[in-house]
């Protein structure tokens, strides 16, 4: 009802830090069916990247939105960090899990390909049986204005790791994340399925309660 009445409130793009491709298509795709724009911050790719050295999801959301914020003074600035935590492996790649891939993720500056980390979560989970295969999508947002954070918004999705990829959609371990209610990979998801079932979905449709009432 909320996200509904939010289309008689918003009148620019909400604006996403990020430069990830995967990432605004998942944002976009969430806001579309509400007649939501979304845009990431402009001149993006110029503004120098925001390490990354939280030890939480909402640690490193904050961080992001927190500075990139003070880059369009007055404006709302929505950032993200989000990941996969497998519970054989007592929670990795978490959030480590665009780096994941590399000889020491915690100590990577840069992310790594997702060829390569689905190829390293595969080997790690080789021996594992099916049913002690489960794993979730996490995904928190954080809301910043002029430097501070006004808000946060946590989502997650429950599934499980498969041993070979499913899928040519979405981004990431996508193709290895089966979702058992649609029995499909996210991989294999439609941009309004993904928008339905996602982590980030979820995350984002609360943000966007909280917007609308913000904006009453």
């Amino acid at each position: 009802m909320a996200a509904r009445a939010l289309r008689h409130f918003v009148m620019n793009p909400i604006l996403i830090a990020t430069s990830n491709p995967g990432k605004l298509r998942d944002f976009a795709g969430i806001a579309s069916p509400m007649k939501i724009e979304v845009a990431p911050v402009p001149g993006f790719s110029s503004v120098p990247p925001v390490v990354e050295n939280g030890l939480t999801f909402e640690e490193n959301a904050r961080k992001k939105t927190e500075v990139y914020s003070t880059y369009v003074p007055g404006e709302i600035v929505l950032a993200d960090d989000s990941g996969l935590e497998v519970d054989a492996l007592n929670g990795a790649p978490g959030i480590h899990s665009a780096r994941y891939a590399a000889a020491e993720p915690h100590r990577a500056e840069s992310n790594t390909d997702d060829e390569a980390n689905n190829h390293r979560l595969i080997r790690e989970l080789q021996d594992i049986l099916p049913e002690n295969r489960t794993a979730r999508f996490v995904c928190v947002i954080a809301v910043a204005r002029d430097g501070q954070t006004l808000a946060t918004f946590r989502g997650e999705a429950e599934g499980i790791i498969l041993k070979e990829r499913r899928g040519t959609n979405g981004f990431g371990y996508d193709p290895l994340f089966y979702f058992p209610e649609i029995k499909k990979t996210f991989a294999q998801l439609s941009s309004q399925e993904k928008a339905k079932y996602s982590h980030r979905g979820e995350a984002f449709r609360k943000f966007l309660d909280w917007y609308c009432t913000a904006q009453r």
